[in-house]
């Protein structure tokens, strides 16, 4: 009887994890085509190609805000809205990058009264991205990879530095903003100190090719690469990478850094893997368009769009 519980027990330890398959728990549309969003609190800014950010309260499920940029005449004297192509968030301030004239970029901060123009077409300037540091400084990359830091009291850069040859692709800063993981179309991804924008580390590549995104929390770091491989950096443990059978545009980590997803296949679909071991688990399905954006709420629920109208939140203890 002994040796008949043995057998059972091991044989229950070694069946496979069965994985689920969850829904979305919620859909939020925006008027526009989604380039970017934010979470800040119980509130969501939403980044799309109607010249606006909209702010969506999640516990209503509802629009409660907007954002507006001034339309864009064109050389051929037609009006027209411009893409919002990032969007920020720090005590009560938004920092925005919208398109410009003759492919130039302009960035702005709105405090909740004014709307401020801090860079604009003069300085000839191609930020793709731009992230706040504090309340007096931030962070951009542009399409040429210059990382420069912008101190807003005196309009001054603090440091501006061309990284590689390659361009821009990614930037994430750390939870504290002291550090800044950035990623180009080498494949290379690279650790910079946010104060001095000195270079602290560029990793051995675990892609071959342009990375569309990438995402770090607590210590750990992960890519989303053209050449179908998700790079895994952990915090402890060998770097690896996971191939996937289509191309993987975007990835996100929990805020613990214990739980991986990834864009994995032409359905759209989102895979959950466990960031330690690289085991694949849950699937999501109900996205309707290439995914290209995550970032998580908590430990237990994420926000996802790719460049479609629908934001998903999705629940990782099931759908509701």
């Amino acid at each position: 009887m002994q040796h008949f519980f043995k057998i059972s027990l091991l044989f229950f330890l070694t069946l496979p994890t069965i994985s689920k398959e969850i829904k979305p728990a919620f859909i939020l549309k925006s008027k526009g085509l989604v380039n970017d969003f934010v979470l800040d609190g119980l509130e969501l800014y939403v980044a799309n190609n109607e010249g606006s950010v909209e702010i969506f309260n999640i516990e209503k499920e509802e629009k409660v805000g907007e954002i507006f940029i001034d339309p864009l005449l064109t050389t051929k004297d037609v009006w027209t809205n411009v893409k919002i192509l990032s969007v920020d968030r720090y005590k009560g301030k938004t920092l925005i990058v919208s398109t410009a004239k003759d492919g130039y970029r302009n960035v702005w901060i709105d405090d909740g009264k004014k709307l401020t123009l801090l860079i604009n077409t003069k300085k000839k300037s191609t930020v793709k991205e731009a992230r706040f540091v504090n309340e007096k400084d931030f962070v951009y990359g542009t399409l040429g990879y210059d990382i420069a830091r912008y101190t807003l009291n005196d309009s001054y850069h603090a440091y501006k530095n061309q990284i590689e040859e390659s361009a821009f692709s990614d930037m994430v800063l750390s939870e504290d903003k002291t550090t800044m993981i950035t990623a180009s179309e080498s494949g290379q991804v690279t650790v910079i100190d946010v104060k001095s924008g000195k270079v602290l580390k560029q990793p051995k590549p675990l892609n071959l090719d342009n990375i569309y995104k990438l995402d770090y929390k607590n210590g750990n770091i992960i890519t989303a690469g053209q050449d179908r491989r998700v790079g895994v950096y952990p915090k402890n443990g060998e770097p690896y990478y996971l191939k996937s059978k289509f191309l993987v545009y975007c990835v996100g980590l929990s805020p613990s850094g214990k739980i991986g997803i990834y864009s994995a296949n032409e359905n759209n679909d989102l895979q959950l893997f466990n960031v330690s071991t690289g085991k694949k688990t849950d699937i999501l399905t109900g996205h309707d368009s290439v995914p290209s954006t995550i970032k998580f709420f908590n430990e237990d629920g994420f926000f996802s769009a790719g460049y479609g109208y629908r934001i998903y939140y999705w629940n990782l203890k099931g759908s509701k």
